[in-house]
């Protein structure tokens, strides 16, 4: 794992995600999972290839794997690239 995405980063990322942006992980989830009936998500780890979420859909814990389309270099690139894949999605 690259120092960029250590344990530390990944869970700053994440409970931020999950704490201020519950909305937007669901919308990942829907967006980017194929889970159209996803009512909630949450951002369980994020490294430099992708994001894994678990959401709800249908009553039930669902995991995702989301990539991202490029290796994210650092925790700035993380946060440019989930808000360009949110206003992308929401296009």
């Amino acid at each position: 794992m690259s120092e960029e995405f250590s344990t530390q980063v990944s869970d700053r990322i994440c409970k931020h995600m999950n704490d201020d942006h519950a909305e937007a992980v669901a919308f990942y989830a829907k967006a980017y999972g194929d889970l159209d009936n996803a009512t909630a998500a949450k951002m369980l780890s994020i490294d430099a290839e992708g994001m894994n979420l678990q959401a709800q859909a249908n009553g039930e814990d669902v995991p995702v794997r989301i990539k991202f389309d490029h290796t994210l270099k650092n925790a700035e690139d993380a946060h440019h690239t989930l808000i360009d894949m949110l206003k992308q999605a929401r296009k």
